[in-house]
């Protein structure tokens, strides 16, 4: 029975010294393949080619690099880029190239299908089928990078964490990849130019206030009117607005990081002037600004994209509080280009 191997990426820059010091080689081998697996970007052992031929077939018979493949890629007439990338067990995530005039945007995925039961997100209906493993994570950003670079004619920018799955649901792996992301040895891109989107659970917005993580955290809100957000978000009936606020007013004392809210406005569920209202209350608990989203319908049901009306009565409400807030528009219409439901926003 062959015994599957282990994805040599899972292994830190020391646990690959170590695993070359047992086999009788030397340590600083191990440096040599980490920076082929991670600065170089190395999809094959045979591409190390500092290396010697026999030690690169040790390798190939120890260890696999589980590197993405973009499966396909669609352009759009603005700019942005759909990828549809396949994992080494054949399962599909997508990650969105979102171009600007002053940035390119990454937004990248975390899992396969997702953890939680939004009822507007295409993704949501997917059913979780595992998480993704930090190496997956950080290729996707590699791709959209060489991609920016080759239609964009500049490196990434920025990186949202809006794409298939909820981050916070695989804390590890996510907090591994942007580690590597932001290492000199990685990408060395700064973490306040990566921003982590969150349905919001309390718990784990507290353990990255714990963690002192550095980059920038976004909630997706869509009310502030618990019942409201419990008939958008289902799973949110478990985590009350009164316990999110209590987590982001702790998040802000450790960090003194400013929140994004994710907001989308549908017609008949929250688009009165009470649902707006409620917004402006609990934007004033925590230093915050407002992404107010266009929607993509993904079908003809319930969840239908606000009258314009709606949407500048939020504008008007909320900067009348003195509270910060942008229209995002749908990207990509003429591809699709949501990755997930929010990866409309520049």
């Amino acid at each position: 029975m062959e015994i599957e191997k282990k994805d040599i990426r899972s292994l830190t820059k020391e646990q690959l010294r170590d695993f070359f010091e047992a086999n009788n080689q030397k340590a600083f081998r191990g440096n040599q393949v980490y920076e082929w697996l991670w600065s170089k970007g190395a999809h094959k052992f045979e591409d190390m080619t500092n290396v010697s031929k026999d030690l690169r077939l040790f390798l190939e018979n120890h260890f696999v690099i589980n590197h993405i493949q973009v499966d396909t890629m669609q352009r759009s007439e603005d700019g942005t880029v759909k990828n549809a990338v396949r994992l080494h067990d054949g399962l599909i995530v997508e990650s969105v190239l979102i171009p600007t005039n002053t940035r390119t945007t990454a937004c990248v995925s975390s899992q396969v299908g997702c953890s939680l039961d939004c009822n507007f997100c295409a993704t949501a209906r997917l059913k979780r089928m595992r998480n993704l493993e930090p190496g997956e994570i950080y290729d996707q950003v590699v791709a959209i990078d060489n991609e920016s670079k080759l239609y964009h004619n500049r490196p990434l920018s920025n990186i949202v964490f809006m794409g298939m799955g909820e981050p916070l649901m695989n804390y590890n792996n996510v907090i591994k990849a942007i580690d590597m992301i932001t290492s000199n040895e990685g990408l060395g891109m700064s973490p306040k130019r990566i921003t982590v989107s969150t349905s919001g659970i309390p718990k784990m917005i507290k353990k990255m206030a714990d963690d002192e993580v550095k980059f920038k955290l976004a909630v997706s809100l869509h009310s502030a009117i618990d019942e409201v957000r419990a008939q958008i978000m289902p799973f949110s009936s478990n985590f009350p607005l009164k316990d999110l606020r209590e987590s982001l007013e702790y998040w802000y004392r450790k960090t003194k990081s400013k929140i994004t809210y994710e907001y989308v406005v549908w017609r008949g569920i929250n688009d009165s002037k009470e649902a707006v209202e409620a917004l402006v209350k609990f934007c004033k608990y925590v230093p915050c600004k407002v992404n107010l989203i266009e929607y993509n319908p993904i079908d003809d049901g319930e969840f239908q994209q606000a009258s314009s009306e709606a949407i500048d009565l939020y504008i008007k409400l909320l900067e009348k509080s003195g509270i910060v807030a942008k229209v995002r528009r749908s990207r990509g219409k003429d591809i699709d280009a949501a990755c997930g439901q929010l990866a409309n926003k520049s």
